[in-house]
């Protein structure tokens, strides 16, 4: 098994990168399907990345539909997802405002962690891709 971390560096407005590296952690686990290998996604939210783990957003104004959705398919399906706790207190963001996913039955949520676990994830990986 292959350990692949989606590292979300960037705000989820006026840029779909975000949503395409949680589109992508998503996908991976059909790799199997073309490669004959498994790989477990991790989703990580660093910087303006956290901004993207707001619930309730609308981005209506840039033509672009939030991120809300893709994250609890992530949570939804066992991901795991980290949000840079340093971060989330930089910019004054509380763990009650993160998006969770139990109206649709996940039993896993986002873990706010350090910028020093999250970088002891990256270095457990096969791969890390950047968002």
């Amino acid at each position: 098994m292959k350990k692949a971390l989606f590292l979300v560096e960037s705000a989820p407005y006026k840029s779909e990168s975000a949503r395409l590296a949680i589109t992508h952690a998503l996908a991976s686990y059909t790799a199997i399907i073309h490669t004959d290998e498994e790989i477990e996604p991790v989703l990580a939210f660093v910087g303006e990345g956290v901004f993207n783990c707001i619930k309730g957003q609308s981005s209506e104004i840039y033509g672009v539909s939030t991120n809300e959705y893709h994250i609890k398919n992530a949570l939804a399906s066992d991901m795991k997802v980290l949000v840079c706790k340093e971060d989330l207190e930089k910019y004054g963001i509380t763990k009650d405002m993160l998006v969770d996913a139990k109206d649709m039955g996940a039993e896993v949520e986002i873990q706010v962690v350090s910028f020093d676990e999250i970088m002891k994830e990256m270095e457990s990986c096969d791969h890390v891709l950047f968002f």
